[in-house]
């Protein structure tokens, strides 16, 4: 039975009297269009707290960058993207062979699993499930390693591996937003080398907090494979683009089973521009910082809503008043115009979990009234 919102926000007059959503639409973030689409109104009427993007957008000079290599479209791109790859590598101090440009990092993802083959993977759960995707996409058997919300859904220990010869893990983890310093991770992650595994870390997050990153260490590391997105810190989800970090020859390898030209011209553009505007970098990491603070203590203070304590720009909260679920709640919140992430199918949580993003003050302060006005814990 659909669920029906008895008070809405001010000035906000619904398109259709049932506002539900049907069941063909999928809880990740980011789906805005097919949300929209599904209830019959503009993706520009629903303020979108499912995806973690900067709330910033994108750095000013990124739209200038497209516009000048908007005339290049008459050309294949560079199918190394030699000039990204060289910047990258001054920005985190690493060589260029240490360096894959991708079409986001979601396709690098199915590239290490497709290229590394691997027999048995292990994933340290709550995680993104485009892991999971991708090694049942090459018949690789697959486990996991739960982490519990008494750590925050936080890695406290390296797991039993039980055999695998790829592990996933993300720092900062997703969707709880948990984070590990460097001399914390670094023994789990030299513990799990031990055994001769690959390891993919995703540090899709780690911009807002690049101290934390693992980089310096790469070169301790045969088969230690860092992860990095554009999407999220830049602000440029539409473009897709990431990298990842490795060793030279296994770059290389990874490199070779690559499909050729998968980045374009005007994403390499924009990604070299994102680069140089160290301005909007700490302007960024500053807002976030500040936004996520104030989320984090008016979203507690709410009754029926635990928080856990991210450290980037999206917090994992969880309901505990009886009877309400988180998709009970994303369709109340539709009835505001906004749009949250349903947590539960994220492995390991269950369906009182959901996500939101950190955005501007305004925008934040919509999304608490109109969570104190659906009264969870009341």
């Amino acid at each position: 039975m659909p669920f029906f919102l008895l008070t809405f926000a001010p000035g906000i007059k619904l398109m259709r009297e049932d506002f539900s959503l049907p069941d063909t639409v999928a809880p990740h973030g980011g789906n805005v269009y097919e949300v929209a689409r599904a209830l019959g109104i503009k993706a520009a009427d629903l303020l979108d707290f499912s995806a973690n993007i900067n709330p910033l957008g994108y750095p000013p000079g990124a739209v200038a960058a497209a516009a000048a290599a908007w005339g290049e479209m008459t050309h294949y791109p560079d199918r190394q993207c030699r000039n990204l790859q060289e910047a990258l590598a001054a920005y985190h101090d690493l060589s260029p062979e240490e360096i894959l440009v991708g079409n986001g990092s979601t396709e690098l993802i199915y590239l290490v699993v497709r290229a590394l083959r691997p027999r048995r993977a292990l994933i340290v759960t709550p995680a993104f499930s485009e892991y999971e995707a991708a090694c049942l996409m090459c018949q690789a058997d697959t486990v996991f390693h739960p982490t519990a919300a008494e750590d925050a859904f936080s890695l406290r220990r390296a797991p039993d591996l039980r055999g695998a010869d790829l592990v996933f893990l993300a720092n900062p983890a997703s969707p709880s937003g948990a984070l590990l310093a460097p001399e914390e991770i670094l023994p789990l992650v030299e513990a799990m080398a031990a055994s001769g595994a690959y390891i993919v870390l995703d540090e899709a997050f780690i911009d807002f907090v690049e101290d934390a990153s693992l980089k310096t260490h790469l070169r301790n590391f045969s088969r230690l494979i860092i992860l990095r997105s554009f999407t999220k810190f830049f602000g440029i989800p539409g473009l897709r683009l990431g990298y990842l970090m490795a060793k030279p020859e296994l770059a290389q390898t990874l490199a070779e089973a690559q499909e050729p030209w998968s980045v374009n011209a005007v994403a390499q553009a924009v990604g070299l521009a994102c680069l140089k505007d160290r301005e909007f970098m700490a302007r960024s990491r500053q807002v976030v910082r500040r936004e996520r603070d104030f989320l984090l203590t008016e979203i507690s203070r709410i009754p029926g809503l635990q928080t856990f304590p991210g450290k980037v720009n999206y917090l994992l909260v969880k309901l505990t008043a009886p009877d309400w679920t988180a998709a009970r709640l994303r369709q109340t919140l539709l009835e505001h115009r906004l749009l949250i992430r349903d947590a539960s199918n994220f492995r390991g949580l269950n369906e009182r979990f959901f996500r939101v993003a950190v955005r501007l003050r305004e925008e934040n302060e919509k999304l608490l009234r109109a969570l104190r006005a659906c009264r969870p814990g009341g």
